[in-house]
């Protein structure tokens, strides 16, 4: 891959010049220097690497100096208004280059990118389902994940309907909760199970607090997984990329490779499983394919990425069953804390390609990270790919998946409210 520096940064922000007219930028690009076109509230103060602008209005234009060719620029923009009585403040990533038009608009995003302060949503998340198939007072071995509490969500555990005691443990690679659950079948040769949490998600926008994670915790997130590889076929897809150097820069790159990539789209056989490699040759796949592969790119040019997966909410307020998990990707680019991307959802909603780059919905909830899980206690099995489904061993065997019946559901429901 081909490797572009970003020495000319501080420069290209010092000199961008302004009070330029619409009619110059419709015009086009010249060959050596980039536009950047800017709508938002005509009283707003923008920001541009933290760097206030002069100009006033609905839209601003901005021009580069002369840019070398072929190589690509990342900003964060930062825009601060009022509506009323209430300030808003709403950030946007710009990707430029010479001999091409950026536009950046800051208006025709929903209030989720929009307020001041990210939002929030609380609901009661029931995480159930039913072992079938096994003969009266036939023991299994159940295991089920636990959402974390941390900044992205808090969580409280407020029934359960459990087949016999259970314990909660904690795996030491990911930090992921597990409750264990040993129990023989019913009459029916069934074993049910119900848990339900209360959870308020908030919107992630940018950056993550600052976690104190060691050297050793961080490489973790550099190494491949069984089905992630950091070399080989996903990194033909940028042999021939001008990757910058500045990471968070890349990180764009990579998510805009894989998207430009990629369809969402369940047909026939393979996806699911999240293989960067059948990705590559797939074309198309689900949230696990897309975020797979956006993360061996990421791992082989050294920037730390994670896996994250729980469930979606629909954005709409009210109560019902939730059919399958959901997943995105986190990256942590030098000098920066985590940042979120959620790449098949922007496949699927392109207008909402540039917020999901650096952005994530309230309408979700995590239960784990990571791949190649050893569960606690030990599963007999081979390491699970990533865990979201309920995990069962009978015998000490892995326990077939279609003989887990599944089934989840949310109610929405005031933050103040207790249950």
């Amino acid at each position: 891959m081909i490797r572009s520096s970003l020495t000319a940064v501080a420069l290209f922000l010092s000199v961008f010049s302004t009070g330029l007219t619409c009619l110059r930028a419709a015009e086009g690009s010249p060959a050596d220097r980039a536009v950047l076109i800017v709508r938002l509230p005509a009283d707003a103060r923008l920001t541009i690497e933290a760097e206030p602008t002069a100009q006033r209005g609905s839209e601003r234009v901005f021009e580069s100096p002369r840019l070398p060719a072929g190589k690509s620029f990342v900003y964060t923009l930062v825009a601060t208004w009022k509506e009323g009585d209430a300030a808003r403040e709403a950030t946007r990533t710009a990707s430029v280059r010479a001999g091409q038009v950026t536009h950046v608009d800051f208006q025709k995003a929903g209030p989720a990118a929009q307020a001041n302060a990210a939002k929030a949503r609380t609901f009661l998340f029931t995480y159930g389902g039913t072992i079938t198939g096994l003969t009266p007072k036939q023991t299994a071995r159940i295991w089920l994940p636990v959402p974390p509490r941390d900044e992205d969500q808090e969580v409280e555990m407020v029934s359960q309907q459990l087949p016999a005691e259970g314990h909660i443990a904690k795996e030491n690679k990911f930090g992921n909760k597990i409750l264990y659950i040993e129990a023989g079948a019913d009459g029916d040769g069934k074993i049910p199970f119900s848990v339900t949490y209360k959870v308020t998600r908030r919107e992630m926008k940018g950056d993550s607090k600052a976690l104190s994670e060691s050297p050793d915790q961080l490489g973790k997130y550099l190494q491949p997984d069984a089905l992630v590889p950091t070399s080989g076929k996903p990194l033909e897809l940028i042999k021939d990329k001008d990757v910058p150097e500045d990471q968070l820069a890349a990180a764009h790159l990579f998510y805009d490779v894989v998207n430009g990539r990629m369809r969402y789209s369940k047909e026939g056989t393979g996806w699911g499983r999240g293989d960067s490699n059948w990705a590559c040759d797939s074309r198309y796949g689900n949230c696990t394919d897309f975020h797979s592969l956006f993360i061996s790119l990421a791992r082989a040019d050294r920037i730390p990425a994670k896996f994250e997966i729980g469930f979606p909410l629909p954005p709409q307020h009210g109560a019902g069953d939730v059919p399958g998990y959901h997943c995105w990707a986190k990256f942590r680019p030098t000098g920066r804390n985590w940042i979120p991307v959620d790449i098949s959802e922007a496949n699927k909603n392109p207008k909402m390609k540039d917020y999901y780059f650096g952005n994530l919905t309230e309408d979700r909830v995590t239960f784990s990270a990571g791949r190649d899980i050893n569960l606690v206690p030990r599963q007999a099995g081979q390491p699970l790919n990533f865990f979201v489904y309920p995990y069962v061993e009978v015998e000490g065997k892995p326990y077939p998946a279609e003989k887990v019946q599944r089934k989840f559901s949310y109610k929405d429901v005031p933050a103040q409210d207790g249950k």
